[in-house]
């Protein structure tokens, strides 16, 4: 197939020299640099036909400089121009220009001094506007002594590297993706060279092994064979051994004598760098890069590849890493280095190092040659795939998995994927097959790996007693210390709490974090604790140990934990108020499960940030989150709650209170059969939609929704679910004209929040106080409440919040002089009316966002238009414009 040039993945380079170039005043420069093969060339080409196509612009000017054109005076010039005409002819064609011009020089640090010399000298004669972009292959600031603009191009993404592939016709599976762009760093010309130089079969492979493109190779070849033996010798022994292995280890693999004069020779090829080393002591010399390593395996060959990597076996001090060189060295079965790679897999799942575990399992089943133990092994390295969180890595191996013959263990793992991917009805399935065929005499581990999945199960099920009971049973059937005991165990706490027993919950985590204190399993006991003490009001205390379970991912600890661990943490930081930090660790954990293929996580995350982007009036974001959380086809509970959440906050957060009841009520239904969304301080629900019936006129729907779990929350103790609950209750009052009584319990709900770190539930009290009053006529004290809302909504970025809190204060009359009316007098309530009204909103969204009746909105439109001699609110509308 035809395969046209395009510039791919570079849109945000392409609209910033775009907006240079349309908005450029002057003469201008700016370097675009990057190593060679980043995309230059493409970029520039492309720079080039958008100007020539654009309607309105100048010209577009193109040269390409040339080791050759150095030496040759004008050449440079003589390719813009097309012609000899020299400076003249380019002041010409600059002065010409109906718009702007585009002068592009690609491959610059080759221009000749004549061309520079008239390129610079014509810019600052002519006022004509001109954007000149040169490319260059090393950072430039200066020019001639002209100060100058860089973009600097480095590799481009990972969708834009799937982007290529599609293009070719290539359908790749979704982990080569991203093992394409770390191997290449995205470097498009490494990227193109290998999807055209592969078979397209391979890329659908998910355990196909990245070699080098041809050119690489051959460049490689030649030079190692300008290198001395020694320097030979060490580069060999670098390519063999893990990056982090001490210097000294490579330096007895090469067998060499002089190690530094190596160094320096094997830095002065390219083929190797010191990063930040002045002094022998520092030195720990590395390839430049990825495809650099396979070229250098590529020119080893296979018999001193397996060679060298029988020697390091026998030299690095890691066990893992050790048997990792007997695996690479060993073509054929060998049954007792699959023996010992299984006993190894199974001791590092046991302290939850489940991606070592993973790839000792499908080592040993490489190497095995009995078909049934092969296909267990197998399915346990699917396994531990999954238990580290890559979705993606175990996907690839589920139809060889499909393919083995039914066992417990298979249902078990297959069920594992449906958790992770969000298929309760599949999992479910899975699960209960596992459990009818398994032989509790024979096989009690797998049996306890079963119950640790309906453990998983009922996590995500948001079930309390359930989990509490398979739980237990997987703790009595493989002991607390085995990785399914342990597993259960950091789980079953927070069904605890989902049972009505956050007390014993608390007692528990306490007891566990101080038992297991190091290594991966502590990440799963930290983040259990810090997702139960959010849960339970320990705000502080639940930030920092999520923060902490983040920072375990770099100790060996479980993507899908740390996954976790960011939701939570995301959700904690927009309880606090702390929006930045909260988008920002939802963004890492969208990165973090799109590379994973975790979607458990997925809603979770979208929830925290549509909150935050439709509090801060940006509602296209807000609206392209919940449909991001929509797309996740998952039908856990943990997916669907936040999903119902985030649309129903957006709805709020527009005024739309109607559209707020019909998102939550499936939530009553729900919660009938969840008993996670009924304890108080998981899921913050109720509150929301009784607050939503109240100001649709539901009076008595509202009291029969809050009132069960009023007394739910008295009995449990909760300070901010109770808060959250009299927030509503509050606003019930009111509404019934109770407003003493109204008072007393926003007030209660205060006190409540006082000492906690909820920004944003104070806020919500505040405001929903102050309109209470202020629709009982209490305008002056309504007035300073409302005020206190705004102040901190304001401090929160709230903008949608803070623009209706001021259009309370005008609507309460005590802040608005007569100038703010113009000349018709229209009363503070009118005048707020109108501006909603010219809006476009309805009489029932107006009534809504002011916490009056829509009779009321009605009855102010009438005498607004009597006032304003007008007949309808198109001409209010127009009026306002």
């Amino acid at each position: 197939m035809m395969v046209v040039a395009t510039c791919v993945g570079r849109q945000r380079e392409i609209e910033t020299i775009g907006a240079r170039v349309r908005t450029v005043a002057g003469a201008e420069f700016v370097v675009i640099s990057g190593e060679s093969g980043v995309g230059k060339s493409t970029l520039l080409a492309h720079l080039v036909r958008l100007q020539v196509d654009s309607a309105g612009t100048g010209a577009a000017l193109w040269a390409q400089a040339s080791n050759r054109d150095h030496s040759t005076p004008e050449a440079v010039l003589r390719q813009l121009t097309q012609s000899n005409g020299g400076a003249t002819a380019l002041a010409g064609l600059l002065d010409d220009a109906e718009g702007p011009t585009l002068v592009v020089i690609d491959d610059a640090e080759h221009i000749d001094p004549e061309s520079l010399h008239a390129l610079l000298t014509v810019t600052r004669e002519h006022r004509s506007r001109t954007l000149v972009v040169l490319s260059m292959s090393l950072p430039v600031h200066r020019l001639h002594g002209l100060v100058v603009d860089e973009l600097r191009l480095d590799g481009i993404g990972v969708d834009a590297v799937a982007e290529m592939a599609a293009r070719r016709g290539i359908v790749m599976h979704p982990g080569v993706v991203d093992r394409l762009t770390r191997h290449t760093r995205g470097i498009p010309r490494d990227v193109i060279a290998l999807l055209d130089e592969l078979p397209s079969g391979v890329w659908s492979r998910g355990d196909i092994t990245l070699p080098a493109p041809s050119y690489v190779i051959d460049d490689v070849r030649a030079r190692l064979e300008k290198c001395s033996s020694q320097t030979r010798a060490l580069l060999q022994a670098l390519v063999i051994l893990e990056d982090d292995e001490p210097l000294s280890t490579a330096v007895t693999l090469a067998g060499i004598d002089n190690p530094l004069a190596a160094i320096d020779e094997a830095r002065e090829s390219g083929l190797a760098t010191i990063e930040a080393a002045l002094t022998p002591a520092d030195a720990h010399p590395r390839l430049v890069n990825p495809l650099v390593r396979s070229a250098v395996l590529e020119a080893m060959g296979m018999e001193a590849v397996g060679d060298a990597h029988r020697r390091a076996a026998e030299l690095v001090a890691d066990p893992a890493r050790s048997m990792h060189h007997r695996v690479a060295a060993t073509p054929t079965a060998d049954p007792e280095l699959a023996d010992a790679l299984d006993e190894l897999a199974r001791q590092r799942g046991a302290d939850g190092a489940w991606a070592d575990a993973a790839g000792l399992f499908r080592q040993a089943g490489r190497l095995t040659s009995q078909p049934v133990l092969r296909d267990t092994r197998v399915t346990l390295a699917v396994d531990a795939l999954l238990a580290a969180g890559d979705c993606v890595g175990a996907g690839a191996l589920v139809p060889l998995v499909e393919s083995l013959r039914e066992t417990p263990l298979r249902n078990a793992t297959l069920a594992y994927l449906a958790i992770l991917r969000g298929r309760s009805a599949e999992a479910r399935v899975r699960l209960d097959r596992a459990w009818d065929i398994v032989n509790f005499d024979r096989e009690p581990d797998i049996a306890a790996l079963i119950a640790q999945r309906y453990v998983l199960h009922n996590l995500v099920r948001c079930q309390g007693s359930e989990l509490v009971e398979w739980a237990d049973r997987a703790i009595e059937m493989a002991g607390s210390q085995s990785p399914a005991g342990v597993e259960a165990a950091v789980i079953r706490g927070l069904g605890l709490a989902w049972s009505g027993r956050p007390v014993e919950a608390n007692a528990e985590y306490a007891v566990l974090t101080e038992r297991i204190r190091f290594g991966a399993q502590a990440q799963r006991a930290t983040m259990g604790r810090g997702w139960l003490q959010l849960g339970l009001d320990d705000v502080g205390a639940a930030r920092s140990n999520l923060e902490t379970a983040v920072s375990m991912a770099n100790l060996g600890g479980s993507t899908r934990i740390t996954l976790w661990a960011l939701a939570w943490l995301a959700r904690t930081e927009f309880a606090m108020g702390d929006w930045d930090a909260a988008l920002r660790n939802v963004e890492q954990g969208r990165a973090l499960a799109r590379s994973s293929g975790i979607e458990l996580a997925g809603p979770l995350l979208n929830w925290t940030a549509a909150s935050i982007h439709s509090l801060r009036g940006e509602w296209p974001e807000a609206e392209r989150r919940v449909q991001s959380a929509a797309t996740h086809a998952g039908d856990y509970e943990i997916m669907r709650i936040p999903e119902l959440l985030a649309r129903a906050q957006i709805a709020e957060a527009a005024a739309d209170y109607e559209k707020v009841r019909r998102t939550l009520e499936p939530l009553t239904r729900m919660a009938d059969d969840v008993p996670g969304l009924r304890e108080p301080g998981w899921w913050p629900w109720v509150d929301v939609l009784a607050n939503a019936l109240v100001v649709g006129g539901q009076l008595d729907a509202a009291d029969a929704l809050l009132t069960p779990y009023e007394k739910l929350v008295a009995e449990r103790g909760h300070r901010s679910a109770s808060a959250r609950l009299k927030y509503a209750r509050g606003r019930h009052l009111g509404a019934t004209g109770d407003i003493h009584q109204a008072r007393r319990t926003f007030e209660e709900a205060l006190e409540l929040l006082d000492g906690l770190p909820l920004r944003y539930d104070r806020a919500r009290v505040n405001f929903a106080y102050g309109q209470t009053l202020r629709r009982a006529g209490k305008r002056r004290a309504a007035d300073a409440i409302i005020g206190t809302a705004r102040e901190i909504y304001l401090s929160l970025g709230a903008t949608t919040y803070v623009e209706r809190c001021e259009r309370e204060l005008k609507a309460g009359g005590l802040n608005a002089s007569r100038g703010d009316r113009g000349d018709v007098e229209l009363t503070p309530q009118e005048e707020a009316v109108t501006a909603l009204v010219a809006r476009g909103m309805s009489n029932r969204e107006v009534a809504a966002e002011l916490y009056i009746s829509p009779k009321t909105v009605q009855y102010h439109l009438t005498r607004i238009y009597a006032k304003l001699g007008l007949r309808s609110r198109a001409e209010l509308a127009a009026a306002r414009r």
